[in-house]
């Protein structure tokens, strides 16, 4: 039997099906991948960056309290977040802003 992903400390309804989304959907398989991998896949599938949510999951999944990220950690999971970022947001090309601006294909995501 799996275990909902939001009985995980942190994460509520939003969170649980952003990852449903992605194919993660248990708290066991949340916790196998780990936050950068799960992360990632959220970026990968046009979800918008955001930090906070980020290091809330991170909190969330070593049991602890999302506002316990303080100081040098959140300065390294910054560092983390940043990277995942850049290397898993999709880019919108011109090409992609030109269809998106004459209602070609659906509109593009406005975080980018």
């Amino acid at each position: 039997m799996s275990t909902p992903i939001s009985s995980i400390r942190n994460l509520g309804p939003a969170m649980e099906a952003a990852f449903e989304a992605v194919g993660i959907h248990s708290a066991e398989a949340l916790r196998a991948l780990g936050t950068d991998a799960a992360y990632a896949r959220l970026l990968q599938s046009g979800h918008r960056p955001h930090f906070i949510g980020y290091y809330v999951l991170e909190m969330g999944l070593q049991g602890r309290p999302w506002n316990d990220c303080k100081g040098a950690e959140k300065a390294r999971l910054r560092a983390r977040f940043d990277q995942l970022k850049s290397e898993n947001t999709p880019q919108i090309t011109p090409l992609d802003a030109a269809l998106d601006e004459i209602g070609v294909i659906p509109a593009l995501r406005k975080a980018l």
